[in-house]
């Protein structure tokens, strides 16, 4: 058989090229971001400003799907934990399930879109109407005062958003829990922290630090290189959110690999 016919087609190829080309340029992009971040002049004012708008201005839909999350659960939980006869588990397993998992996953997708894609269109806009090439001729640095304070801010915020999700969805567990029965205040908290350690948190938290980074980057390397017009727009917010939570998955399932070698689980 002659080699040619194992050979991929031509356009397979051409995607595969496509990819590690871009690869290269995602790479590329990250040192630069590494490179600027250390040199002098910080722009303080823009990082904080970036800071209200990644964290605060995503608080509310973060809290309403942390506090729906933790009672729907809870509320799922409760028949098949009765069957067993093991109903004063729950607030153990919701508190464990939250903690360790659900809570940092779901509130990095729920950035991932927000952020991620508002980020894409912003950058792609002042992009193609030629803000980021008059901000260079000016002598501004753009990439330092547009995109390192941007991912540093979804770096730093995630984490808080992610604790604070966590307390709002036990909250949240707590309503689910009396809804059917009746546990104390004080009794529920007490199993709830009773059940977690410092096994569950720490590395929940760390993995955080490496979602905001992973949404800020996407989100800023998308829009920084929009081309094509007001169509590039479009196409950055919308590839930033896909690739933004694709990437959550994979840094979320390297993660678990790794604390399960670690032995935290």
């Amino acid at each position: 058989m002659k080699l040619k016919n194992w050979l991929p087609p031509k356009e397979n190829l051409r995607q595969i090229e496509a990819f590690l080309e871009e690869l290269g340029d995602l790479a590329r992009f990250c040192g630069r971001f590494f490179s600027e971040l250390f040199k002098p002049r910080p722009e303080v004012e823009e990082f904080f400003r970036q800071c209200f708008w990644v964290g605060y201005k995503s608080l509310p839909l973060v809290a309403i799907t942390a506090f729906i999350m933790g009672l729907v659960l809870t509320i799922q939980s409760r028949p098949t934990l009765v069957e067993f006869g093991a109903e004063s588990l729950l607030p153990a397993m919701v508190a464990v399930s939250l903690v360790r998992e659900i809570s940092p996953v779901i509130t990095a997708l729920i950035c991932a879109g927000k952020i991620g894609s508002g980020m894409g269109a912003e950058l792609g806009s002042m992009r193609v109407t030629e803000q980021i090439d008059a901000m260079e001729v000016s002598g501004t640095n753009p990439f330092k005062y547009l995109i390192v304070t941007r991912i540093l801010a979804t770096t730093l915020m995630l984490p808080i958003l992610a604790n604070l999700s966590n307390a709002i969805s036990m909250f949240g567990g707590y309503l689910g829990v009396n809804i059917r029965g009746s546990v104390s205040w004080y009794l529920y908290w007490s199993q709830v922290f009773d059940a977690l350690s410092y096994g569950d948190l720490v590395p929940s938290l760390i993995k955080t630090f490496f979602f905001g980074f992973a949404i800020g980057l996407i989100g800023c390397y998308k829009g920084y290189n929009t081309s094509r017009g007001t169509e590039g727009v479009g196409r950055s917010a919308n590839s930033a959110v896909v690739i933004a939570s694709l990437l959550v998955f994979i840094i979320d399932l390297i993660a678990v690999q790794l604390t399960d070698l670690l032995g935290f689980t």
